[in-house]
C-alpha cells in the first residue's frame, strides 16, 4: 500500500476518533434511497442544530470505534451510512427521528450518547427531549416557581396584616364618633 494513501486513511480515522471523543451524542443512520434533495434538507435541519453529518467509509469507522472502545456499534457498519455528530446529547436524534417520520427510507440504527452505546429506541426516546436551552428552561422555570409561591403567599400575609392593621384603627375610631353622633342628636 501506498505510504500516502496510508497516512490518508489514518487521517481519516483520527479524525472519526476526535469527532466521536469530543461528542455528546453520535448517531448512525442508513440513507439508502433518499434523494439528493432529501439529503440536502436533512442536512440543512442538522446544520440549523448544529450538528455535523458525515458520510465516511464503514471500515474507517470500525477502526474509529476500536480506538475509541466503541466496539458494540461495529455490527450495524454495513450499506450506506452516515453519521451525526452533536455538542448537544439530544439534537442529532431529535432532527433525525423527526426527518425519518416523514421519510421512510432513512433508518436510525445506533448511537453513542454521553459515553455509552444505545440502540435505536433510545435513540427515539432522547428525540422526545427538547434540546439544551430547553432543559434548561423547563429546569428554571421549575426552580421559579416554588419561590413565586412563596412570594405570594408572602404578598398574601402581608396583604393581611395590613388589612387587619387599617381595620383596628377604624374600629376603635368608629366608637369615639359615636358619642359624638349621639351628643348631637341630644
Amino acid at each position: 500500500m501506498n505510504q500516502a494513501v496510508l497516512s490518508n486513511k489514518q487521517a481519516v480515522v483520527a479524525e472519526i476518533s476526535d469527532k466521536i471523543k469530543n461528542s455528546e451524542s453520535t448517531v448512525v443512520c442508513e440513507y439508502r434511497g433518499l434523494s439528493v434533495a432529501e439529503v440536502t434538507e436533512l442536512r440543512r435541519n442538522l446544520r440549523a442544530e448544529e450538528v455535523d453529518f458525515k458520510v465516511y467509509k464503514n471500515t474507517m469507522v470500525e477502526r474509529a470505534c476500536d480506538d475509541c472502545g466503541y466496539g458494540d456499534l461495529k455490527d450495524v457498519l454495513n450499506g450506506p451510512n452516515a453519521f451525526a455528530f452533536s455538542k448537544d446529547a439530544t439534537a442529532p436524534a431529535r432532527v433525525l427521528a423527526k426527518f425519518a417520520k416523514k421519510h421512510k427510507a432513512l433508518v436510525l440504527k445506533k448511537g453513542i450518547v454521553e459515553g455509552k452505546v444505545v440502540d435505536e429506541n433510545t435513540i427515539q426516546e432522547l428525540s422526545s427531549l427538547p434540546n439544551r436551552e430547553g432543559m434548561l428552561s423547563m429546569l428554571l422555570s421549575c426552580l421559579q416557581s416554588p419561590v413565586s409561591s412563596f412570594a405570594r403567599v408572602v404578598k398574601a400575609v402581608a396583604d393581611a396584616k395590613g388589612t387587619e392593621e387599617t381595620a383596628a384603627p377604624a374600629a376603635e375610631a368608629a366608637p369615639a364618633e359615636e358619642p359624638k353622633a349621639e351628643e348631637a342628636a341630644a
